[in-house]
């Protein structure tokens, strides 16, 4: 898969704007991008993980609508990479929702990282690795995916519920940033992964689809103009 940004991006919904924002402006201090709006009552808060508009982004989006409480994705923990650390500081948000600050390099993460729960290593492995075309690492036990600079890092979970919903509280998808959307969502389908939302245009700016994973985990695949350079 080529990617049009060397990261992925991590999207989390939650009904308590107010508290959210400010933990993760005042006590994470991440930097606020702009404010998108998805429809349905839905605004998407974009917050910077790494180094501006080409890094990583955090979207928190607030509905308006009650969401269910359907206890965490397989996505299970944002890490962050800090320099000046030398030590773990884990945290959680007002939602529940786990993040780590670790010194850069840990666990092979130089900007984020995300701890994903999975009930098969192996299923891991040939949807990240062979579907998705992300190269893959294995040390000490543990299978890492390198998603450009971004790290996902396999937790065996055999108890993992397999329907995992889009719309509830939590971590709830990724974003890969891709220059086609179209024929990337049905070589990703065509490779074993799961069909979550086929492709359609949001305005003139982006086309994206969903696909998800061997657990049900949600994975947007998001053609940006801003990004590629081209219409949409």
């Amino acid at each position: 898969m080529q990617l049009a940004k060397n990261h992925l991006d991590i999207g989390l919904f939650t009904n308590n704007k107010d508290e959210m924002l400010h933990f993760w402006q005042e006590e994470i201090g991440l930097t606020f991008d702009h404010l998108g709006k998805l429809g349905g009552g839905v605004h998407q808060h974009r917050h910077f993980l790494g180094d501006g508009p080409t890094g990583p982004i955090l979207k928190i989006n607030h509905a308006r609508d009650p969401l269910i409480d359907a206890g965490p994705s397989g996505y299970q923990c944002l890490i962050l990479a800090r320099d000046g650390i030398s030590e773990t500081i884990e945290k959680t948000d007002p939602d529940g929702n786990k993040v780590m600050l670790v010194p850069t390099g840990y666990q092979g993460v130089s900007t984020i990282g995300v701890q994903v729960a999975t009930s098969s290593l192996a299923d891991f492995i040939q949807f990240y690795n062979t579907a998705m075309e992300f190269p893959k690492t294995e040390s000490l036990g543990a299978v890492r995916i390198n998603c450009g600079e971004t790290v996902l890092i396999a937790e065996q979970s055999p108890d993992l519920p397999k329907d995992i919903p889009y719309l509830a509280k939590g971590y709830r998808y990724l974003t890969a940033q891709i220059f086609e959307a179209d024929n990337t969502h049905a070589q990703i389908i065509q490779s074993g992964g799961i069909e979550g939302a086929p492709p359609r245009t949001l305005g003139t700016t982006v086309r994206f689809s969903f696909v998800r994973d061997k657990d049900g985990n949600w994975i947007e695949l998001s053609e940006r103009t801003t990004l590629t350079g081209k219409a949409v």
